[in-house]
């Protein structure tokens, strides 16, 4: 049987946040599937591309003249810079016409579902293409059986053309000694017990909310207290140097943070709402996001009863244990070979 000819915009790794994270770590176990002939499409104004990715078509354009030419004019496909294709996996950005199989990865439902929550021209972005996906898609990947749910309610793809398929930690975390951790501290000027909490545009991340849940802990805040950290290895650090991660987002498709921090031997507090107590499992405490009471004394348990926060972590490093990116590989490779049979 020959290899499975793929092409794949991988474009969203110019940018921060779970997509890139996901297109990142997807597209290089990817690459080492046997099966499949991989070819990948690039564009960034900003940003080169700086991977080790092979057999990849780099551009620099605004993503906005891609958005126009795949999303609105479509008079031009993928295979014009792909060549030819047996599967097209697309970004959550543009659906590019095609003659090829068409798959595309849905990774929550925020400017169609909360609109309010994002710039009108997003908002527009995605309704545009969920339209292009309801016509065109052969199947639709979703990140967690929340999103699957969202994504049923809000548009007409069937049911038998979803597929859901888990992400993984941001890297390979792990606890981290303790004179790593010292430095790190020192580096940023860190206190030495904190509360973390992760950054993000808009209320989404329901920072509000937790900056009053913890009022009485010193809360350092990713992107605000201190700076986004490209380094990964830094990242890890900053995990393992938190006594919990209160993780209170009021939307999720997924929730790569809550990964992260069991990775790290973190305790974390996450919301009980969209996928993050299906992505946290028994290894989370859960807190009505909306209700700052409730957060706070979920986070006081954390922090002040040591068998709990022993229990906690221990489920944590035994959790993160279900996901790997492998595993996500594997079974997107097996979607693309289910549409070969089809």
């Amino acid at each position: 049987m020959k290899n499975i000819r793929v092409g794949m915009d991988i474009s969203q790794v110019a940018h921060r946040g779970g997509v890139a994270i996901y297109t990142q770590n997807l597209s290089q176990e990817l690459s080492k599937n046997k099966g499949l002939e991989m070819a990948y499409f690039y564009s960034s104004l900003r940003k080169s591309y700086h991977g080790h990715l092979k057999n990849i078509k780099k551009y620099r354009l605004p993503p906005t003249f891609f958005e126009m030419l795949f999303n609105r004019w479509r008079n031009v496909s993928i295979e014009r810079f792909l060549g030819p294709l047996d599967i097209f996996h697309s970004s959550d950005w543009t659906q590019p016409p095609s003659k090829a199989k068409k798959v595309t990865t849905y990774h929550d439902l925020v400017p169609i579902k909360y609109p309010q929550w994002s710039h009108p021209k997003i908002v527009s972005v995605h309704k545009r293409r969920l339209y292009l996906i309801e016509q065109e898609i052969d199947h639709v990947i979703c990140v967690s059986e929340s999103a699957k749910n969202d994504l049923m309610e809000v548009s007409s793809i069937p049911e038998k053309k979803i597929t859901v398929i888990y992400e993984a930690p941001t890297s390979e975390f792990k606890i981290q000694p303790k004179d790593k951790i010292e430095a790190f501290k020192k580096k940023y000027n860190l206190p030495e017990k904190f509360v973390l909490a992760i950054g993000g545009v808009g209320e989404r991340r329901n920072l509000a909310r937790i900056k009053e849940a913890c009022k009485d802990y010193h809360l350092v805040i990713s992107g605000y207290d201190i700076p986004h950290l490209e380094d990964l290895g830094e990242l890890e650090l900053l995990y393992n140097c938190a006594q919990a991660l209160v993780y209170c987002s009021l939307y999720e498709g997924f929730g790569l943070p809550i990964l992260d921090g069991f990775a790290c031997g973190l305790p974390v507090v996450t919301s009980n709402v969209s996928a993050m107590p299906e992505i946290g499992g028994e290894a989370a405490t859960y807190a009505d996001p909306y209700n700052i009471e409730d957060m706070t004394i979920k986070l006081r348990s954390v922090l002040e009863d040591e068998d709990m926060r022993n229990i906690m972590i221990k489920k944590g490093l035994e959790r993160v244990k279900q996901f790997s990116w492998k595993k996500c590989a594997k079974e997107t490779a097996e979607v693309y070979k289910k549409l070969m049979k089809s």
